[in-house]
């Protein structure tokens, strides 16, 4: 089973955190492997998701500590409920469960553009704040790429 959606890359989804907004696109296109992956590859593309939300949450946290952003604990929390429900996929998938996989993937795709537009973007203009004294410049320009899927 294969899902036709996929996490469309443009720069709405830039925060303005050079870092931040490399992590998203490479989270994009771990996704995006999950929705399109066949049955037989779930694991491994659930198990690369996973392996990256564990790096990408960690550096954000790390971010969040660092310049002791106020909504730390609640963005961590989040971070955390990402994580366990990945975990819990990837062990229902192990045990020959892949269409939860496809769901869990769609739930993601919905998730993150709220999570970025809002909490990963106060966490941006906040570090900009502390290490710049200003907010970031984000320069959206109106171009769309669809981060390419793996065969």
């Amino acid at each position: 089973m294969t899902s036709a959606a996929a996490l469309e890359w443009d720069d709405s989804h830039l925060v303005g955190h050079h870092g931040m907004d490399l992590s998203h696109r490479e989270f994009a296109l771990c996704l995006n492997a999950v929705l399109a992956a066949k049955d037989t590859q779930l694991t491994g593309a659930m198990a690369l998701l996973l392996q990256h939300l564990e790096v990408h949450f960690a550096f954000e946290e790390a971010l969040m500590e660092q310049h002791a952003f106020p909504a730390r604990g609640c963005h961590a929390d989040e971070h955390g409920r990402v994580l366990a429900s990945v975990r819990q996929t990837l062990t229902a998938v192990q045990a020959g469960d892949t269409a939860i996989a496809h769901e869990l993937a769609q739930a993601l795709l919905d998730w993150f553009v709220g999570h970025a537009d809002y909490m990963d973007s106060a966490l941006a203009t906040w570090v900009a704040k502390k290490t710049l004294q200003g907010a970031p410049v984000v320069v959206r320009r109106a171009m769309r790429h669809t981060m390419p899927v793996p065969p």
